[in-house]
């Protein structure tokens, strides 16, 4: 059997972990002097509710090898042998890391032959290493091989397509989840930015005036990169207004051909730290090879401008 396992950051509904049983090792979050185990000590919702009041701003840290060690345990301990672990990006967090030093405690501890345990750097960021997840899980109720879902997962994992807009670059920046750079450019233009991973860090893409703008880019490129025969499922994402997050799904529906699953589900409170409030994301298996970047898209645009102007 098959044991699936992440950090918190995955992001994953309550109903989503418990359906495919996948085993959490929480980050903590320390929020003026008092630290909280993410999704055990605090969840979004009081997270987002008091966010205005926190004096200082809240940090997160990674979870510890011995937090993945009592995952690993409690799968040993049922009997499941296989253990995929996905972690968010190594160039984000340190969750790879300490993943990677319980494997090989866990393995010199127990020296079982027939025991194995992978563990991913998604080079994803919130649902995208989620998105990778429920995808395992899937493959595995279809009857997929432990090999098969490893295969699959560290081949396709730089293809999980990230769009995430904020209304405040401060917070990602200040934890090192976007280049300085990159912020500054969005801070100049007096825009929102949208966001994808790039070589497992965020990276600005795009910038666009107003929600409606931003909802326009998530559905042109959606329909333009997404990988229809690998899609089964979409991620929309959320912080603290579930109303704009819906209004994507319903965009969705109208205007795209996708008739697969819409999971909509709420960023948790270590990944909220970052991203802070009115964050949108969206999450889905793009076609390999695509160019994506602020000049590109920025000559897309001028593009259509020309075409317009043409007819």
């Amino acid at each position: 059997m098959i044991k699936l396992i992440a950090d918190s950051t995955c992001d994953l509904s309550d109903e989503i972990v418990k359906k495919y049983d996948v085993g959490i090792a929480p980050l903590s979050i320390t929020i003026d002097g008092k630290t909280y185990q993410d999704r055990i000590d605090i969840n979004a919702d009081q997270f987002f509710s008091k966010i205005a009041e926190y004096k200082t701003h809240p940090t997160t840290a990674m979870p510890s090898p011995a937090l993945f060690i009592e995952r690993f345990e409690e799968a040993y301990n049922k009997g499941q042998k296989e253990i995929l672990c996905i972690c968010m990006s190594s160039k984000t967090s340190g969750s790879y890391q300490s993943a990677v030093i319980a494997k090989e405690y866990f393995e010199e501890e127990h020296k079982v032959v027939d025991y194995k345990i992978h563990v991913v750097d998604s080079t994803c960021m919130s649902h995208g290493s989620g998105w990778l997840i429920v995808k395992s899980a899937r493959m595995i109720e279809n009857g997929a091989t432990f090999e098969e879902v490893v295969e699959y997962v560290e081949l396709r994992k730089r293809n999980v397509k990230h769009f995430l807009s904020v209304d405040d670059l401060d917070n990602l920046v200040r934890s090192g989840r976007l280049r300085y750079g990159s912020a500054l450019i969005g801070k100049i233009m007096k825009v929102k930015p949208i966001m994808t991973m790039k070589q497992g860090e965020g990276a600005i893409i795009s910038k666009e005036r107003g929600r409606k703008a931003v909802l326009k880019h998530y559905i042109d490129g959606f329909n333009m990169r997404v990988d229809p025969e690998e899609t089964d499922f979409v991620i929309v994402g959320y912080t603290s207004d579930k109303l704009y997050a819906e209004n994507l799904v319903n965009l969705i529906k109208d205007q795209t051909s996708f008739k697969g699953d819409i999971l909509l589900m709420q960023m948790g409170v270590a990944v909220g730290t970052h991203v802070g409030l009115g964050g949108l994301s969206f999450f889905f298996l793009e076609k390999p090879n695509n160019k994506d970047g602020l000049l590109f898209n920025n000559l897309n645009k001028i593009k259509e401008v020309i075409e317009k102007k043409e007819h």
